[in-house]
């Protein structure tokens, strides 16, 4: 037994050392394939030739792969010149932004009209794209001299805000009349890179901006009486917003500015269900217009487009308003007890702008005596403490005669024909509670008796402005659409 266990042993080994062996002759072999590869190598020229030829010429069986661009077959590539330098090629593919994103296009006049859109920021800011307009009447037929051009002014009014897009305001005004004879035509424009995106290729779009049917275009609009003393375009609404807070805001203002006004809402996506039934009473009422904008979310732009959409609503309504007001649904406008909005606006309508006075507002300060009842109170019942800090740069909000403005901004507008008033010497203000719009909550997290207190670091003082005409705009919302809006949620 013990001398079959060392037989079987002794094979063992033996195929071990024979293994070995066969390594060792492998291990050798590679050296000398190796050597002879460097050796090789030493006698090639140390520069490979670039073929002179300019373009790839992908020879596909059938057809080309599935997804790839037909653009592919005919791309440059290296080429070596006569002087031995490697000419490189840049290959470009696709389209990083678009030329013109288009929103609106309104008459400005007999002879102008305006054309609303964005359009890629680094081509505007580092190359001059143009843009030339055209007017073409209904019985232009292709050749004949009906048709008259102009060459587009353009304005970017954010203010250096733009992100992959800018706002861009194109104005087109003719040097006579266009279309005021009633027979109709359209507004083409033509767009150009202005050598940005390729400098050796201009690039253009040519495309109908806006189009009049016959007997559509009434040339009085511009020089009649506006129909609204006062309109309110807002900023686009998005978030989960309180229906409540919404409720306050329109009843507040409705009061504040009269039958004589409109309302004008762009919804990004912060109107829901329970805001719509708040805003539904007023749209009946003919108070309210409401725009989906959603749309605009596709393309990159400031603040949900913020100066897209009050660009829009400025020269979609210019005509239908004598002041246009610039502010948030978080702010509420305030004169005091002894002015009436109508002779204030009277005393400034030498003016082509005013701005308004902030008065920032805790979000969450309330008073004691409260305590038990905020729920069924309104925000500017309970939030009564006012930030007192002096000294402070604050934003303002304006209101603007749109006849005289060719383009705006959010805090004010930088495009306009006559003077500005920057300070109104406190004949009227407004209130801001920053972030109470989309809060779905009540807004009172500490209750106090003080009048002046310090919280976080901030002096505030007990300020009832708002708090002391609250009961009237109670009654004027019952008055004017009744109950429905008793229960409206937080």
């Amino acid at each position: 037994m013990r001398m079959e266990k060392l037989k079987g042993e002794k094979t063992f080994f033996a195929g071990v050392t024979c293994n070995n062996a066969d390594m060792k002759l492998f291990l050798v072999s590679l050296v000398l394939f190796c050597s002879l590869v460097i050796l090789i190598m030493q006698f090639l020229p140390s520069e490979i030739t670039v073929s002179s030829s300019t373009t790839y010429n992908l020879s596909w069986p059938q057809s080309p792969p599935p997804n790839v661009s037909s653009a592919v077959r005919s791309w440059m590539k290296e080429e070596l010149t006569s002087d031995y330098v490697v000419k490189r090629a840049l290959n470009a593919v696709g389209s990083a932004a678009y030329l013109f994103i288009q929103m609106g296009a309104y008459r400005g006049g007999p002879n102008s009209f305006a054309v609303i859109g964005l359009a890629s920021k680094p081509l505007h800011v580092f190359a001059k794209p143009r843009f030339i307009c055209e007017w073409l009447p209904l019985t232009f037929h292709g050749d004949d001299n009906s048709s008259v051009t102009a060459s587009g002014q353009t304005i970017l009014p954010d203010w250096g805000y733009g992100r992959v897009y800018t706002v861009v305001v194109v104005n087109c005004t003719f040097s006579v009349d266009v279309g005021a004879d009633g027979i109709g035509g359209c507004l083409v424009l033509r767009a150009t890179t202005g050598g940005g995106s390729d400098r050796a290729a201009e690039t253009e779009e040519r495309f109908i901006a806006m189009e009049e049917a016959p007997g559509s275009v009434n040339v009085t609009m511009f020089s009649t009486p506006p129909k609204y003393d006062c309109l309110y375009c807002g900023s686009p609404l998005y978030g989960e917003l309180s229906p409540q807070r919404v409720r306050e805001w329109i009843a507040y203002h409705a009061k504040l500015f009269g039958l004589k006004s409109h309302f004008v809402i762009h919804d990004a996506g912060g109107v829901h269900r329970d805001v719509m039934e708040v805003l539904r009473p007023w749209m009946e009422k003919g108070l309210l217009t409401l725009q989906d904008v959603k749309e605009q979310e596709r393309f990159d732009g400031y603040y949900h487009n913020q100066f897209l959409v009050l660009n829009d609503c400025l020269h979609r309504y210019k005509f239908m308003a004598k002041w246009i007001f610039v502010f948030d649904m978080d702010e509420f406008i305030y004169l005091p007890s002894e002015t009436n909005l109508e002779p204030l606006l009277e005393s400034f309508s030498g003016y082509t702008q005013f701005t308004i006075e902030q008065m920032p507002m805790s979000n969450t300060l309330c008073q004691f005596k409260d305590y038990g009842n905020t729920s069924r109170m309104w925000g500017i019942e309970k939030l009564v403490y006012r930030d007192a800090r002096r000294k402070v740069r604050r934003d303002h909000k304006y209101a603007i005669q749109p006849r005289s403005a060719s383009a705006t901004g959010v805090h004010l507008s930088k495009n306009v024909a006559g003077p500005s008033l920057q300070e109104t010497g406190g004949r009227i203000k407004y209130f801001h509670y920053h972030g109470t719009l989309a809060m779905r909550r009540d807004p009172c997290r500490e209750l106090l008796n003080a009048t002046k207190i310090f919280f976080d670091n901030t002096p505030y003082v007990l300020d009832e402005t708002l708090r002391s005409v609250a009961g009237e705009v109670r009654m004027f919302e019952l008055k004017m659409i009744g109950p429905r809006l008793a229960h409206a949620r937080e």
